[in-house]
């Protein structure tokens, strides 16, 4: 059958998704046993019961139909996240390296771009393969160290990240080692404009006025001129720096997009751009916690972003991104540190402290796909006042 929805939170049942279709007997015995009630399927897309027989309708073409449906439902993909291939703790230092060498690159570009130079593309494409290539060996890694920029370097490293978040998107949606390689252009380059808009107004503690985000409104265009001037033709670049902002309900700018007038990697880049922003420190508030963000923005599908775009997103990182702070069913807090593809809902994990004695414990690395245990709930960092968390899930390869 085709599940159409299911009730609740993905904590209360074990699939990383509300839409699926269910072929699978290991996977009834599991939407079974999770305790949901009821769900709502679409008859349309999956295998209806026969009717009951009616000798004066029946006809010798039913068993066919009937086979047919059955086609198309065993032809939808699960598509399930490969397994990364290499793990995170070896790719870690790996990453921590090529985001540390794409600082001076990325301010070099930004600040060429101010007084009116032309971009080095051959600078841009090179850190961009770079980039790739740490995607492509596990992506959580340079993800996550991504996340953890400085409030003071927003601007210049949120490019990097957004081009790493882009070029995981696009390898979740099947795309081919070229139009991944657009992606990440795309994501590396989308703010140019930024370079072009003052910086009292980019980096304000505060909430901008009327007048100033009109002006940070501005930036999608002021960075799609810039690419113009500075000879890029690569579409994909070109499009997603004008139209990241835009809406699937109208409500985004420059120009009042809506719907199937907003191209396939536009969209995919408001997702990665939002993501990264909510997630990130600021120069006016603090960052979410990844696994909140992920939440939130689930209730943004259809008014701002595209559903099939967005739940690709969540396969590539996680429903739990790596360095979410969870609580257990057995009352213990760990760190999400790694991915389960076949399994979002129970990712690896590293318990460190009891709620039940409210004292740490030696940290255990715990799968959750083999444990006894379970996430039950999302937890706020703030709330424990937990110092040092980035380390513990990264070990040593932050300060190395």
């Amino acid at each position: 059958m085709f599940i159409h929805d299911l009730p609740g939170g993905w904590l209360e049942h074990p699939f990383w998704r509300r839409r699926f279709m269910l072929s699978d007997a290991a996977d009834l015995m599991r939407l079974r046993s999770s305790g949901i009630a009821e769900v709502v399927i679409d008859t349309d897309r999956g295998l209806d019961e026969a009717p009951d027989p009616d000798p004066l309708a029946a006809s010798p073409q039913q068993p066919a139909a009937m086979q047919q449906r059955a086609a198309r439902k065993r032809a939808v993909p699960a598509a399930p996240t490969a397994q990364p291939a290499v793990a995170l703790e070896a790719e870690l230092r790996q990453a921590v390296r090529i985001y540390r060498e794409a600082k001076p690159k990325v301010i070099a570009m930004f600040q060429e771009a101010r007084i009116g130079k032309a971009i080095d593309m051959g600078r841009a494409e090179a850190l961009v393969q770079h980039i790739q290539a740490s995607v492509a060996r596990n992506p959580s890694a340079l993800l996550s160290v991504a996340r953890l920029k400085r409030r003071d370097e927003y601007t210049f490293m949120h490019s990097v990240a957004v081009s790493g978040l882009m070029i995981a998107l696009a390898r979740q949606l099947g795309m081919d080692e070229t139009q991944t390689r657009q992606a990440g252009l795309a994501g590396l380059l989308h703010d140019l404009g930024k370079a072009g808009i003052d910086d009292a107004i980019l980096n304000k503690p505060g909430r901008l006025s009327d007048a100033e985000f009109a002006q940070m409104k501005q930036h999608p265009e002021i960075g799609h001129r810039m690419l113009l001037q500075s000879g890029i033709t690569c579409a994909v670049a070109l499009d997603v720096c004008l139209h990241h902002h835009e809406r699937l309900d109208g409500g985004g700018y420059p120009h009042g997009l809506a719907g199937a007038q907003i191209e396939r990697f536009a969209r995919m880049g408001a997702v990665c751009d939002v993501y990264d922003a909510i997630t990130s420190d600021r120069p006016y508030k603090a960052g979410w916690p990844p696994d909140e963000s992920i939440a939130r923005m689930s209730q943004w599908v259809g008014g701002h972003f595209d559903a099939e775009i967005f739940e690709a997103f969540v396969r590539s990182i996680g429903i739990y991104p790596v360095g979410s702070l969870v609580r257990l069913e057995s009352g213990r807090l760990a760190l999400v540190v790694e991915q389960n593809a076949d399994d979002l809902t129970a990712p690896v994990v590293k318990v460190f402290f009891s709620t039940r004695s409210n004292l740490h414990i030696a940290p255990i690395r715990l799968d959750l796909r083999r444990a006894a245990d379970r996430i039950v709930a999302r937890e706020d960092p703030a709330r424990w006042q937990f110092r040092h968390l980035d380390t513990l899930w990264a070990g040593d390869a932050l300060s190395g």
